[in-house]
Order: structure tokens, then C-alpha cells, then sequence
């Protein structure tokens, strides 16, 4: 069973959390799509989100008006010695310049 869980292939990739209400989103990326999310939604339902202004609108708007999306995935190969960190930053970067989730469109920070 140990073997099993180490052999495991996670999802990664980018995502993004939109505000529904006016549009913005917050992009990012995991290594592990699926847990992100509840790690994401967790920190913002406790308040302590790193991202202050995603916090403040998660706070004002509530969470249903917050939907999670994956933007893309990586296709991961079977060399465990493969890290990923470097392929995943390179990825959400280019995301981030075709979203530009700056300013009045999102909440990243330049």
C-alpha cells in the first residue's frame, strides 16, 4: 500500500479562482490540483490568505460567488526524477501574461 501511494500521479498544473461577481481571478499553481483548492479554500475561510485582496473579496462576496477552475494540466512523465517546479512556474507565468491578472482584472501582484 506504500508502494502504491508513492507510485501515485498527482494532477498538476495552473488554476485559477474567479470572483464570479466581478470577474477577477487569482492564478497560481500546484503540484497537486485537486488538494490546492481545499489548502486555497481553507486559508480564505480562516482568513489567512496570503492574498489580501483575494481575502477581502472572498470575505465581502462569499464563497459561492468564487468558483475553482483548472486552467491547465501538465502531462507528467515516468521519470520520478522529474521536478516539475521549474515547468509548472515556467507555465503559469505564460498563463498569467495572456490572463494579466493584475490590477482591476485579477489579484496577483507583478
Amino acid at each position: 500500500m506504500r508502494e502504491e501511494y508513492k507510485q501515485k500521479k498527482y494532477k498538476i498544473g495552473v488554476f485559477q479562482i474567479k470572483n464570479t461577481i466581478n470577474n477577477k481571478v487569482f492564478v497560481g499553481s500546484s503540484q497537486d490540483l485537486d488538494a490546492i483548492w481545499h489548502a486555497q479554500k481553507l486559508q480564505l475561510d480562516f482568513g489567512i490568505h496570503s492574498n489580501s485582496e483575494l481575502q477581502k473579496d472572498w470575505k465581502e462576496f462569499g464563497p459561492e460567488n468564487f468558483k475553482y477552475e483548472i486552467i491547465e494540466e501538465l502531462k507528467q512523465t515516468d521519470d520520478k526524477l522529474h521536478d516539475y517546479n521549474r515547468d509548472i512556474k515556467a507555465l503559469e507565468e505564460m498563463i498569467a501574461d495572456e490572463l494579466q491578472p493584475f490590477e482591476s482584472k485579477g489579484y496577483n501582484k507583478r
